[in-house]
């Protein structure tokens, strides 16, 4: 029987064979197949430094939470310590200038002798990285901006308390920026940003503009600058949401130790998950953003029209078809059905030539099943202790030496047995991991935010045209699949904005992640005018949200405000402040 202190997903990796995992596009992650071990998210109650004593490395977190990294079959014995709580594997993370800055009400606050820049707020970006090169994140005497740079990817020297990556401080990037030559800056600090991401989303929060003799300045052009770069070292990974728990703690607690309010910007997401603001990594986001003066912005992912969602009401008796196409070529992919424990429904599979399996019914535990070339691991979940939501997960692999699974018009049949609510969602892996054929017949464009975008407490920030006065519809949309929570809690500019390119330059760049520093930015300004100039020493937390929310202006072609598109509104911080 799995332990139902597991979540699922965790619970079907333990009983997945090595070719399995390998296979799938999420059962791997967290896996480290030289060593046998996984790393796993916690939550405890009490003391667990004894876990010391069986070689087992930990990492404390704000709020009883901890990361392990532990042998695989020591996972299971663990969970059921009377001091866990429960235990999750970590997910696969994905990303989600001046014309903004107007659009978003902030120049009229930056003219005279007491405009506002940012100047004793930090900016803190958890990211891809950054170019620490470019003029834009430079002094004018051509030091660095940057107080810190923990770059996850490059083994050495961590930040105290943590066991990933190099922490490098001002005064060692200003000696690699000193440096004669390229080969020997980066031998110095060979931190790179190699996609860029970061370095845009960086110059739309913080960027000075130096470059383009201001006027491409960011939002907090005066702000000091902290910079995780998300990630592992083992070639060709990605980031997980236990690397940006990390990171998040470590700003944190920076934050803390410098008496230092803090804005702090995420453009990271991914789609696994009930949607709810539930998951360990939401919760855990909820209490982190409680600590101390910080702001925390999230962006809302680009699956508004991908297809990855599709959702309907169950009636009793009546089965309920849900048709998903799979493209040619497809290695893997997965679907993740979510609805109240309170309903009792079996899933029938049947693939494309019409042959079907099934059903599946609500008995915890893997079951293994084949189709044709595909096989199909499915976990019939349970509630967890923070949610009466419940999962039915099925993964997509290729059987046997096969490379794709099969391609077509699957149908997931829903065969309700017992209704009370009804209501139910799917949704696909997000973030391009799939062909654009591979997609939901009738897929529903709400609920798509990404997670951790879904957590009650940060500002969660969807992306507007403001060129064309318009929502973009790629934005992520609400509202969060239990409707407790109003999110996106407001949209900024994401279409075209102008920002750093890595390397030198800038770049016209799209999407909600692009939305976000302008509010992260946006917040930064607040600090600065509540708590540094002293106007109101409470200006940070869920006060900032509420003052951009009652000052966020209200696009025509709505009448229902706050909505799923737009939330409250978009931003415009001339509004905002009292």
């Amino acid at each position: 029987m799995p332990s139902q202190k597991i979540e699922n997903l965790l619970n079907l990796a333990l009983d997945a064979t090595p070719e399995e995992r390998r296979k799938s596009l999420q059962l791997d992650v967290g896996y480290d197949e030289s060593d046998r071990t996984y790393e796993v998210l916690i939550q405890y109650q009490g003391d667990i430094s004894f876990l010391t004593e069986a070689s087992v490395e930990y990492t404390l977190l704000f709020g009883n939470y901890a990361i392990l990294r532990l042998p695989a079959e020591l996972v299971e014995p663990v969970s059921l310590l009377p001091q866990i709580t429960y235990m999750e594997k970590p997910k696969r993370l994905y990303f989600a200038a001046s014309n903004g800055r107007a659009s978003s009400c902030i120049n009229p606050l930056q003219s005279g002798i007491s405009g506002l820049f940012g100047a004793g707020v930090l900016v803190a970006c958890i990211d891809s990285g950054i170019d620490y090169t470019h003029p834009d994140f430079r002094n004018p005497d051509g030091t660095t901006r940057l107080l810190y740079l923990w770059d996850q990817t490059i083994p050495g020297a961590p930040p105290q308390g943590y066991h990933t990556g190099t922490l490098y401080d001002a005064v060692q990037i200003n000696e690699a920026l000193a440096a004669s030559d390229s080969a020997e800056r980066y031998r110095l600090v060979p931190s790179r940003d190699l996609s860029g991401h970061g370095t845009a989303v960086m110059g739309i929060a913080a960027g000075n503009g130096l470059s383009s003799g201001g006027a491409l300045r960011g939002i907090a052009s005066e702000s000091p600058l902290v910079v995780v770069k998300l990630g592992t070292p083992e070639p060709g990974s990605f980031p997980r949401t236990t690397q940006l728990m990390q990171a998040l703690d470590y700003v944190i607690r920076l934050s803390l130790e410098l008496q230092i309010p803090t804005a702090i910007n995420i453009s990271f997401g991914n789609s696994y998950g009930s949607h709810g603001g539930d998951s360990l990594i939401s919760t855990y986001i909820n209490t982190a953003s409680s600590l101390g003066q910080n702001v925390v912005c999230i962006g809302t992912g680009n699956e508004g029209i991908s297809g990855n969602h599709t959702s309907g009401q169950l009636a009793e008796g009546i089965p309920y078809d849900v048709e998903v196409s799979i493209g040619q070529y497809e290695p893997t992919t997965n679907v993740q059905i979510w609805k109240n424990y309170v309903d009792t429904i079996d899933v029938q599979i049947i693939h494309p030539n019409g042959t079907a399996v099934g059903p599946i019914q609500p008995i915890l535990g893997p079951l293994r099943l084949r189709l044709q070339n595909t096989e199909l691991l499915t976990f019939y979940g349970m509630p967890s202790p923070f949610s009466t939501s419940q999962e039915i997960y099925i993964d997509f692999i290729p059987a046997g030496d096969q490379s794709y699974i099969d391609s077509g018009n699957w149908i997931i049949r829903l065969i309700p047995r017992r209704i009370v609510d009804g209501n139910f969602h799917m949704w696909l892996p997000g973030g391009g991991t799939m062909g654009t054929d591979t997609r939901f017949y009738r897929s529903n464009p709400e609920t798509t935010l990404t997670i951790p975008s879904t957590s009650r407490r940060p500002i969660s920030v969807g992306a507007y045209n403001s060129a064309l006065q318009s929502y973009a519809d790629f934005s992520g949309r609400g509202f969060t699949r239990s409707f407790q929570e109003i999110k996106p809690d407001l949209v900024a500019p994401g279409v075209n904005i102008q920002s750093t390119k890595s390397g030198g330059g800038y770049g016209a760049f799209t999407g909600t992640s692009f939305a976000t520093p302008f509010v992260t930015g946006a917040a930064a300004l607040m600090m600065e005018w509540g708590i540094i100039r002293g106007n109101d020493p409470f200006l940070y937390g869920e006060k900032v949200k509420s003052y951009l929310i009652k000052g966020a202006r209200h696009l025509p072609g709505y009448e229902v405000w706050p909505n799923p598109q737009l939330g409250w509104g978009t931003l415009c911080l001339r509004d905002s402040l009292p």
